[in-house]
């Protein structure tokens, strides 16, 4: 019992080790309904999400849609954006939060890619709040 306690403890050790990098990936795909909408485990997928980071965290926004998406900071804390404009499929956006706070981020869709792409309905906005605690 002790063997099994003293493993548990490790466990919960490593896990919050493994937190405290804090860093998660967003991709943003294409979709019939909508146009566009994003994820971060790969099967909740909607036009807004919700993220809270571990200041020092840094948010991947990888870019998998038939048309560029250009990242934009709505509200928050100041923070820099690295690579905001993901012109092509694959591209990513990189932010790191070293300040506490709220940030509220937009992405700007540009023209498919390829011709032909059919969507119903009107397109997705896609809005992103992160809270860094």
């Amino acid at each position: 019992m002790k063997l099994v306690l003293t493993m548990l403890v490790a466990l919960a050790v490593a896990g919050s080790a493994v937190a405290a990098t804090n860093n998660a990936t967003l991709t943003i795909k294409h979709q019939t309904r909508g146009c566009h909408s994003w994820s971060f485990d790969g099967k909740s997928w909607h036009a807004t999400q919700t993220i809270t980071l571990a200041r020092g965290g840094v948010l991947a926004v990888v870019n998998n849609d038939v048309m560029p998406h250009k990242l934009i900071q709505v509200s928050g804390p100041k923070t820099a954006v690295a690579g905001m404009t993901m012109s092509h499929m694959h591209a990513s956006a990189h932010v790191a939060f070293q300040a506490k706070g709220t940030y509220v981020f937009k992405t700007k869709a540009g023209e498919d890619y390829m011709k032909g792409i059919k969507t119903i309905g009107e397109d997705n906005v896609l809005k992103l709040v992160v809270t860094v605690t």
